[in-house]
């Protein structure tokens, strides 16, 4: 697919945001899923007390998160980051992150070492158990990245391929549900570097990320199967029970919904991310 049919379709997902205020990063393994440790202190149950609120992320994930020389939040730049920023500010704090692996976020987040996990992380019933989650601000889907004389159409079609996946992400419990084998990468660049130098055939990853690699790639493509990857939902996580900080973060979200911010940030990246 062409660089700027697959924008068009990342601005058109991005429009559709502000009429929704609820819209397979799944980190299946992550979701860290323990419980949340009896006898937390009530203190980890209130927004974070001084003037720092501090979001955990996994900042592999453009154009949500990643790592450049002048991000809005010192090294971090990307929607998400855009999105905490001016939660925080809004709220007279000041944002700080904390870059760890996406597998870590959920533990690093029930432990109290961070306030909130902002990373394009998707809605599961399984998280759910263990941390809330606030208004959805992103609806996203899978998509499968190939190379451009690739054969691949739809994911049916993968079964018998070298599939590549990045690890907690949502594609690797699509494939773990549709029972492909695969391997698994810590950081999406290193799954796009498998393909690019022929050792896979196809990566599994969600689209608006897809879209970036792609750009960043010659001879790459993008194959979408909607009947195979359903939507699946962003929101920010924080600790269970945590209704304080959890209506902070809500308030903020569904004002940007409704006023078109988190729409405009996500044209803004798109459109950075085509060039």
């Amino acid at each position: 697919m062409k660089k700027t049919t697959k924008l068009a379709a990342l601005l058109l997902s991005a429009a559709m945001l502000v009429s929704m205020f609820t819209a397979c990063g799944n980190s299946g393994s992550a979701d860290n899923g323990n419980s949340q440790a009896a006898g937390q202190s009530s203190a980890a149950q209130a927004p974070a007390a001084g003037s720092e609120l501090k979001f955990g992320t996994n900042a592999e994930f453009p154009p949500f998160e990643f790592v450049t020389a002048n991000g809005v939040i010192g090294q971090y730049d990307g929607i998400d980051m855009a999105i905490a920023k001016q939660i925080a500010e809004e709220n007279g704090k000041t944002a700080v992150i904390e870059n760890m692996e996406f597998d870590s976020l959920l533990v690093a987040l029930q432990n109290g070492q961070i306030d909130a996990v902002i990373a394009g992380m998707t809605v599961t019933d399984e998280r759910k158990e263990s941390v809330d989650f606030s208004t959805p601000y992103y609806t996203a889907t899978q998509v499968m990245i190939v190379k451009e004389d690739s054969d691949i159409a739809k994911a049916s079609d993968i079964a018998d391929k070298k599939i590549c996946v990045i690890q907690g992400y949502t594609g690797q419990t699509c494939m773990d549900e549709m029972g492909y084998p695969y391997e698994a990468f810590k950081k999406g660049t290193e799954a796009i570097m498998e393909l690019v130098n022929g050792k896979c055939d196809v990566v599994v990853i969600d689209s608006a990320t897809a879209a970036k690699y792609v750009s960043d790639n010659a001879g790459l493509k993008i194959v979408e199967d909607p009947t195979a990857f359903e939507g699946e939902e962003y929101a920010i996580a924080v600790q269970k029970g945590n209704t304080e900080l959890l209506n902070m973060i809500n308030t903020a979200i569904e004002k940007k919904l409704a006023d078109g911010t988190i729409s405009a940030l996500a044209a803004q990246y798109a459109e950075a991310a085509a060039e």
